[in-house]
């Protein structure tokens, strides 16, 4: 399959991969019928999607199945008057219908617009009237059809509301009732362009409103380096990547590279997580590929890995936040497996990692994937050296990459501010070691200066992160008459730990601190809390404590 969209398909070393990839581009580029109907034709039976549920319910889909069923789902579509750049959100939580609804509004030209299923009626109406949506097909749960239906009152271009079950209500169609009647379904004549909206996200982000990032249908031939590369599968893999459909790492690691490679996506279907659900569905189902963020790593550590078989596990992946060191090794310890770091953003597919011929830095973000021209800037804007901190930037005087965004929709000066001068500016500070390996220090805004000192949350993150009380932490700046800004650090403590958070194991991690890194970097305050303030997508939000903090 890649050989259609690469002019090398094997890559031996680092320095072959920056040579020599080179995407082929078809015009009318469409993933849903040059991939995926093209697996169905060249291996029918093959097993593409896996899924399973917390009842133990298994069904297993063929590629020749999830050609059939989204093409009844896309007559089913256009039957309800959904058409080429018709907005569509997509509230489906991990239900099967997910990738079918996908792969159909693909094949008829409309805009999917994925969506968590924890939005509330506001976030709802914002989301509508922000995009224009159309029609919306939900999960058929109490909760999020009334937050649906709540939203049609203030949402004027909101026509259609669909409910796949397993509940239904008044003025929702029935898909399971609805689809079997759609007539067959013709392939509309007017193709997409290669630069035609194909999927928006409103990011979850740290601050501000939401932002809807628009993807053109290159995005999805972009992550085929995610799959076949980073994620290093091939035909007799089975990938679970931990992700709700609800935001982009969802399509980073279970739909577009996984099926570039032929590999078959592993979906549990699970309402709340825990580590032990997780370790079960890899020991039964014989996962052989795992990516999740690191902080369903630092909650798998803490299991007793001696209960399961891990032995079908070949290979693990982690992104979303930088992973401190102490995880890696903890998890090389128990596996023998490295994990190997990627980093890439809502607007763009992966742009650095540790690719298989590439050894693992532990803590390292890796190496710039070169589809995308990186670089670190300093802030007047001249290159980094190394050793430098500056934003991680991608250079696009060349032409956009394939994989980055179009913009963000609707919001010319939102772009503008992030996309100008030929660079596309991430927010994200990095520096970057002599072999070339990029090092995370956190967002722009993150960063700490405290008496003269420059310190990034993650460095201070990752020493304490070596301490066995602590499961999760959060840095952040407390401002000081004295120093304009101090340390602190929000800590989740493991259970065994939890009796003992006070002064004395105050200092004891204050001092832990002082010994693993810079004195300088110390938190000189340390809050205990039950769980941290996260994002959508799992992110922690330090600017919710900062502003916390403010109002103290």
């Amino acid at each position: 399959m890649i050989e259609r969209f690469l002019k090398q398909t094997t890559f031996t070393s680092q320095e072959d991969y920056e040579k020599n990839l080179e995407f082929i581009i078809p015009e009318h580029f469409n993933f849903a019928y040059d991939v995926m109907d093209e697996w169905a034709k060249e291996k029918p039976e093959k097993l593409a999607l896996l899924w399973t549920n917390d009842e133990g319910e298994c069904i297993r889909f063929s590629f020749k199945d999830l050609k059939e069923q989204s093409d009844r789902a896309a007559a089913y579509f256009q039957q309800l008057g959904i058409g080429k750049g018709d907005m569509v959100m997509l509230i489906l939580k991990r239900r099967y219908e997910f990738w079918i609804s996908m792969l159909a509004l693909h094949k008829i030209g409309a805009v999917a617009i994925p969506a968590t299923h924890m939005l509330t009626t506001h976030d709802i109406v914002y989301r509508n009237n922000r995009a224009s949506v159309k029609a919306i097909i939900c999960a058929g749960e109490e909760y999020i059809m009334q937050q649906v239906e709540g939203s049609k009152a203030e949402s004027p271009t909101l026509e259609t509301l669909v409910s796949i079950g397993p509940k239904q209500a008044e003025g929702f169609h029935d898909w399971h009732k609805e689809w079997k009647d759609a007539p067959a379904f013709v392939r509309p004549t007017e193709k997409n362009d290669n630069d035609d909206t194909m999927l928006m996200y409103f990011t979850s982000g740290t601050s501000g409103e939401p932002k809807m990032v628009a993807h053109d249908f290159l995005y999805a031939l972009g992550h085929l380096t995610t799959g076949v590369y980073w994620h290093n599968l091939g035909e007799d893999s089975i990938h679970l990547t931990v992700a709700d459909t609800g935001w982009g790492k969802a399509v980073w690691g279970k739909m577009y590279g996984q099926w570039f490679a032929g590999a078959a996506v592993f979906v549990f279907d699970h309402e709340k997580f825990t580590a032990d659900k997780i370790l079960r569905q890899i020991e039964k189902y014989r996962i052989t590929s795992f990516c999740a963020p690191p902080t369903v790593y630092r909650f798998l550590i803490h299991e007793d890995f001696s209960h399961y078989d891990l032995s079908s596990l070949r290979y693990c992946c982690t992104a979303g936040e930088a992973l401190n060191p102490a995880v890696f090794d903890k998890f090389k310890e128990l596996t023998g497996i490295s994990l190997m770091e990627g980093f890439g953003q809502t607007e763009t597919t992966m742009t650095l990692g540790t690719m298989p011929w590439t050894k693992p830095k532990p803590g390292s973000m890796g190496l710039p994937n070169p589809q995308y021209d990186i670089d670190l800037i300093k802030p007047d804007g001249t290159p980094c050296e190394d050793g430098e901190k500056g934003e991680i930037v991608v250079r696009t005087n060349a032409g956009k990459p394939v994989g980055l965004f179009k913009y963000y929709y609707r919001d010319d000066e939102l772009t503008n501010n992030v996309w100008h001068d030929g660079l596309y500016h991430t927010g994200d500070v990095a520096w970057r070691d002599e072999d070339g390996y990029y090092w995370f220090e956190g967002r722009i805004d993150d960063v700490i200066k405290s008496s003269g000192y420059r310190i990034g949350p993650f460095e201070v993150e990752s020493a304490l992160m070596t301490h066995p009380a602590v499961v999760e932490c959060a840095i952040t700046g407390v401002p000081d008459e004295i120093r304009g800004m101090v340390v602190k650090a929000t800590v989740v403590l493991h259970k065994d730990w939890k009796s003992k958070a006070g002064d004395d194991l105050i200092k004891e991690l204050q001092n832990h601190v002082k010994h693993v890194t810079a004195p300088y970097k110390y938190p000189r305050i340390i809050e205990f809390v039950d769980d941290l303030p996260k994002t959508i997508s799992g992110k922690i939000r330090r600017v919710e404590i900062r502003e916390k903090d403010n109002k103290k």
